[in-house]
């Protein structure tokens, strides 16, 4: 799953899994924050293409990584992500706080 995980210029871009669920979320997680702190990461691209299902530890990544790429004045954004996830991302509220991008 480290595949998943690339840093392009200071953008680091997270692959999600088909299923984000509780057993992938603290390595996403985990990783994720390595990358931000080793790598002097400013923004996250969480990349929803293949994600068919995200519960609400999806939810749980995307806001602890917010708290943490803010706090250095980077930005999350979510891309690929089809009608479910753009729904179940509105109903939580990340909009207000992330970019959902077409």
């Amino acid at each position: 799953m480290e595949e998943n995980f690339r840093v392009i210029e200071n953008y680091l871009m997270v692959k999600m899994p088909e299923e984000v669920d509780h057993h992938q979320s603290a390595y996403i997680s985990r990783k994720a924050d390595e990358y931000i702190m080793k790598d002097g990461v400013g923004n996250i691209v969480f990349d929803f293409e293949d994600t068919r299902f995200m519960d609400s530890s999806g939810i749980g990544i995307i806001i602890g990584r917010y708290k943490k790429i803010s706090y250095f004045g980077g930005k999350v954004f979510a891309v690929n992500a089809d009608m479910r996830i753009k729904r179940t991302l509105m109903i939580c509220g990340l909009h207000k706080v992330i970019e959902i991008m077409e």
